[in-house]
């Protein structure tokens, strides 16, 4: 069946489609109805449902007698190692982990915090809280102490499962330090810590609180798996918030299996035995969905990378994975492939490894420029799939889904919506605009299964943040257009729209102009405060390494370019020379800290910031313009 076969199929039925869907999983007690609209705009889905996520991503395929296949390969550039476990060993791992928890008092509904580096033993920590019915929240490791105590307050964990350190490829990151000050900041403390030793490092351990990983499970009971209900929470994942405290993003169980189940299928078009690897971090949502869950619920084989794009040890990191490894599916960010680009701008070291058994690239987490698309395409010679979503959702919202139909690809656009996701563009009155047009993105309720159904702890907060804009919608926060044969396009936050002289100018079109000069390897625009005009664009760019051009010629070229191809209305005349941009470590570029710092204004230090240091090059590059005197 064709995609828009299909996604008329979910529109017309839509809790047949899903319960169709609701096949693909092994459930104790068979969902018989999909959609809970008893407390709309509040939603769940196989509400009444009984299931197991650990037997669905786990126990199932022993089952099935499938054990000796890999389930986890781990690939650690940083410390010189790789290894397989296969799903029968995994099977053992999460069971015996399970029962050391369940052992200490951990059950059913209990939250377990998560805070460890890119080790198997992460994902087996997250199947282990799933086999029992625990709640995990997992938190980036090496995140700052404050931060994580903030989490700890938020979720009240009864455990804390965490790793004695990572690993950069220059430096031993510290993560019991950081563990110990965020408990004893937190006002609530955990009954117990279980702490993973690396023998890179070997950390002190707390009498009385802290156990070792391996003699907290020696002689434990492997325990069987629990059923849930269908809205039992999996997990809660926080996500910064634009003020105060960051949102902890509700996953219920039932949905998640049933949607990311589709997703591999649908979207990634792999099975059993298909090697999956998403090159992100267990911290983000990509790592939940993405590294551990979906590509173990769908029988995959699923890659765990401790290293970096570019310096493990060059910028052909990726391909030699791939090759090695013989990934069919392969999932980044932009920001990565930027940094692969800059290193290696002609993609000598891609022609170094066999890619014969990669069939596609995916790309999420940023706009995907169009001159990143077109490099990765030309080098990879694969279809480079730029596919749109959000921790609050869990999976894509819009993409080009290749195990349904390869749909002709427009660089620049994440395709089309997948079923289940009714997208519309709105003006600020919350009416849909022409085809072409910029607005916000929007999505008619109800969300499809496996989205969030709300904040932890914070209902009235999730109202607010998402539903009180346009009523009868889920508000993105995103901005952007759909054109005539349906395609979205993604421009901007909707805070990065910014206005000039009363043009509502989107920065992400002018980012796509600056990233097709030859020697700008990476870019961003920002909107900074003009007493006449109420806003100005201002160009950052990242130059592409060997690049000796002098940058005020480069500059100059960029402004002439931008008014070739956006025009005057842009009014885009300056920009500056920097030699990399604040981002999160998720790869994120932190466009609202730029603009307070070039506007003079106070500002949080992001908790999710890769290098503070940046900030202060960033600071120095705006005064140079006569900016950041605040």
């Amino acid at each position: 069946m064709a995609y828009r076969e299909l996604y008329a199929k979910w529109k017309a039925d839509p809790e047949g489609y899903w319960l169709d869907a609701a096949g693909a999983i092994d459930w104790v007690e068979r969902p018989t109805k999909a959609l809970n609209a008893s407390r709309a705009p509040l939603y769940e889905w196989f509400t009444e449902a009984r299931v197991n996520t650990c037997w669905n991503a786990v126990d199932r395929h022993v089952a099935a007698g499938r054990g000796t296949q890999a389930a986890i390969i781990h690939d650690s550039p940083v410390t010189g190692t790789k290894h397989t476990i296969t799903y029968a060993e995994l099977k053992d791992r999460v069971s015996r982990l399970a029962g050391a928890l369940r052992a200490r008092g951990v059950e059913k509904g209990d939250r377990v915090i998560i805070y460890m580096p890119m080790v198997p033993e992460a994902l087996e920590a997250m199947l282990a809280c799933g086999r029992i019915g625990a709640i995990h929240s997992v938190v980036f490791g090496g995140f700052a102490a404050n931060e994580l105590a903030v989490r700890i307050d938020d979720c009240t964990p009864k455990a804390i499962i965490a790793a004695s350190c990572g690993i950069e490829p220059t430096r031993v990151v510290h993560y019991k330090p950081l563990l110990d000050a965020a408990i004893d900041m937190a006002s609530h403390k955990p009954a117990f810590c279980v702490i993973l030793q690396r023998e890179q490092e070997v950390a002190k351990l707390t009498e009385g609180r802290d156990l070792d990983w391996h003699a907290f499970q020696y002689g434990a009971t492997p325990a069987d798996c629990i059923p849930v209900e269908g809205n039992h929470p999996a997990y809660i994942l926080y996500t910064s918030g634009t003020t105060g405290a960051p949102k902890g993003v509700v996953r219920p169980t039932a949905g998640h299996l049933v949607a990311l189940a589709w997703t591999m299928r649908a979207i990634y078009d792999c099975g059993p035995s298909d090697v999956f690897w998403a090159a992100s971090d267990v911290g983000w949502v990509v790592g939940h969905s993405y590294i551990c869950y979906a590509p173990l619920i769908a029988g995959c084989t699923t890659i765990v990378y401790e290293g970096k794009p570019v310096g493990t040890p060059d910028a052909g990191a990726f391909w030699r994975v791939i090759s090695e490894h013989k990934v069919r599916a392969f999932f980044t960010a932009p920001t990565a492939l930027r940094a692969i680009k800059r290193d290696d701008p002609e993609g000598h070291l891609v022609r170094h490894y066999d890619l014969t058994n990669l069939q596609a690239l995916y790309l999420a987490g940023e706009r995907a420029d169009p001159d990143t698309v077109n490099w990765a395409g030309h080098h990879l010679g694969v279809p480079v799939v730029d596919h749109w979503w959000q921790t609050e959702t869990g999976y894509a919202i819009a993409a080009n889904p290749l195990g349904i139909e390869q749909l002709p690809i427009k660089v620049g656009s994440p395709s089309v919506a997948m079923p289940g996701f009714d997208v519309q563009v709105l003006d600020e009155g919350g009416h849909p605009v022409a085809p072409g047009q910029l607005g916000a993105i929007a999505i008619r309720l109800p969300l499809p299964p496996g989205t969030l159904p709300t904040l932890w702890n914070a209902e009235d907060r999730f109202r607010k943040s998402y539903l009180s804009h346009f009523p009868g919608y889920y508000e993105t926060g995103d901005a952007g257009y759909i054109d005539e044969d349906g395609y979205l396009y993604i421009m901007a936050r909707t805070d990065d729209v910014i206005n000039v002289a009363g043009h509502r100018l989107s920065t992400g079109a002018m980012e796509e102009v600056l990233g097709f000069h030859k020697d700008v390897a990476e870019c961003a625009v920002i909107g900074v405060s003009d007493d006449l005009k109420g806003q100005s664009p201002l160009g950052f760019l990242c130059l592409n390494k060997g690049c000796t051009r002098p940058a005020e010629d480069i500059v100059k070229e960029c402004i002439t370019l931008m008014r070739e191809k956006i025009g005057p209305v842009a009014d885009f005349k300056r920009a500056v020379v920097v030699d990399r941009l604040p981002k999160t470590r998720s790869g994120k570029i932190l466009r609202g800290t730029m603009v307070k710092i070039a506007d003079g204004q106070p500002f949080k230090m992001p908790a999710t910031i890769d290098d503070p240091a940046i900030l202060d090059e960033i600071r120095a590059a705006l005064q140079s313009l006569g900016l950041a005197r605040g």
